[in-house]
């Protein structure tokens, strides 16, 4: 665990650091409108005719009555719906990202005339393409808007600059639009075609398990949401409007190879690790907060083969299974999962869960009693750690947080910062609130964000380790904090202690 103070900007970053911007970003797209997939999600579960009320039966009445009108289709007189299932899929989710694209990019302007390049996008193809040509058009429009203004910024008279950006805006997404349709919208085409491709190919020669190899690793690197939500959710929505499900949704999102990894640590580990772990289980099993695993990963590089394997056997399971899931399941909590499982893959679904966690406990449960002695001997080493920890939290100057110390008096706004700004950050700002509370300190808001979110008025940035660079880039005149484990880290009594200028007790 390392803590540092304000910093000159990163100049690079790093390639890690650029990836893991960049999936944010993509991640960033798709997080926001999470809740709408999940509505669409269950209107398909219960109304198309394989679903749970439009299916052939008792509740006949109410099949033409619900079934149809919501799911679309043709009535018992006749009567052709156009139902909720398709216009959301096609129109409602593509342009909700690209909105929320061209929003991050430029504000409102910016989501606006993303949206409306992404309808060229949408009607010159369709499928995955919706959705990968609404995430580069809607952020791309907005770009292309920013520098357009710029050329007449500040030089449009009083009085005049609603009227010039409103149709500066109305001619560019007319022209947009019509560049989406008639030129992206092919290449786009083609390229979710071979992406696509790749991964039929992969299903079908039974070889997508393989993909837990690079899933697992980039997951403990932040990288999770990226992968779920830039690649596998449009790959899979398009899978679902073909065959009514997808296992995809599953590759990342499946919560039993982390719980399997939590409950070796929790037999089989030992110190810090194991008192934490039955709590991180049941953040992550239930809550479906995944980030809460991967320090220990990270402490214990040999565990990824436990969570490759475990994800590998998650994957396969649903394979031999032909199960999966209607929607995302965001976030990755088991009753996310089983709300939004297919009404024919409850067995497959659920023994994914079941077996992954098991074989990853397995393995996971190998490496620990491999290197027990080892890591018994290490302790004492923590244990002198936690000694000095105890001092300093007692009234001893922190030498670590002389950043903060510098600044204190300085400090009111405290922000949790991770990939998504939700889940882990949430956890996190919480329990460092319950401190100050404490402490009684009241004058210093405790909130949490995403990275890419940072905007410069954050006093104090906590983040985890894996992530302070990205962090730094964004904002590097607060002070930084990195910690291991959001759920309970010492480092919070620390910075209580130094806004409270008072001793905290533990």
């Amino acid at each position: 665990m390392t803590t540092t103070s304000a910093a000159p900007a990163a100049t690079g970053g790093g390639a890690r650091v650029r990836v893991q911007r960049f999936g944010t970003f993509l991640s960033g797209m798709i997080m926001p409108n999470i809740a709408a997939f999940i509505a669409w999600g269950l209107i398909t579960a219960m109304f198309i005719p394989t679903g749970w009320l439009g299916a052939e039966g008792p509740v006949e009445a109410w099949r033409w009555d619900g079934s149809v009108m919501f799911g679309g289709g043709e009535g018992a007189d006749g009567t052709v719906y156009t139902g909720l299932v398709g216009p959301m899929i096609v129109y409602l989710l593509p342009l909700l990202i690209a909105y929320t694209g061209g929003k991050m990019v430029y504000g409102t302007r910016g989501g606006v005339i993303g949206a409306v390049a992404a309808m060229g996008v949408i009607l010159g193809a369709e499928g995955t393409v919706m959705f990968l040509g609404a995430m580069i058009v809607g952020p791309l429009a907005a770009l292309i808007l920013k520098q357009v203004d710029k050329i007449w910024e500040g030089k449009v008279k009083p009085g005049f600059e609603m009227l010039i950006d409103n149709f500066a805006s109305g001619i560019l997404g007319f022209l947009l639009a019509l560049a989406a349709f008639l030129g992206l919208a092919p290449i786009v085409k083609w390229f979710a075609e071979v992406l696509g491709g790749a991964v039929g190919w992969l299903i079908d020669t039974g070889l997508i398990p393989l993909a837990s190899i690079i899933v697992e690793p980039a997951k403990v690197l932040f990288l999770n949401n990226a992968i779920n939500h830039g690649v596998f959710t449009p790959l899979g929505v398009e899978q679902v409007t073909e065959q009514g499900k997808s296992l995809l949704f599953l590759v990342e999102a499946n919560p039993g190879p982390g719980a399997g990894l939590l409950i070796a640590i929790t037999l089989f580990g030992v110190g810090a690790a194991r008192a934490t772990a039955p709590g991180a289980f049941i953040i992550q099993f239930l809550g479906g907060i995944h980030e809460v695993y991967f320090p220990y990963v990270l402490a214990k590089p040999m565990l990824i083969l436990a969570m490759i394997a475990g994800g590998a056997t998650g994957v396969l399971t649903n394979v031999i299974f032909d199960s999966g899931l209607r929607a995302p399941a965001s976030p990755g909590s088991i009753f996310a999962v089983l709300i939004q499982t297919e009404p024919g893959s409850y067995v497959g679904v659920i023994l994914s869960v079941i077996l992954s966690a098991s074989v990853t406990f397995v393995v996971a449960m190998l490496i620990l009693l491999a290197s027990r002695k080892r890591d018994l001997a290490n302790e004492d080493e923590a244990f002198s750690a936690a000694i000095a920890q105890t001092e300093a939290n007692k009234g001893k100057k922190s030498e670590v947080l002389s950043g903060l110390t510098a600044k204190n008096g300085g400090v009111h706004n405290v922000v949790f910062a991770c990939d998504a700004g939700m889940g882990s950050s949430a956890m996190g700002a919480s329990v460092l609130r319950q401190k100050l509370k404490k402490a009684g300190v009241t004058d210093v808001t405790v909130t949490n964000k995403a990275i890419a979110n940072l905007d410069g008025t954050e006093d104090l940035i906590i983040t985890q380790a894996e992530l302070t660079d990205r962090a730094k880039h964004v904002n590097p005149s607060a002070v930084h904090v990195s910690v291991d484990n959001f759920m309970n880290s010492p480092k919070y009594d620390e910075v209580a202690e130094m806004l409270s200028n008072k001793p905290v007790s533990s």
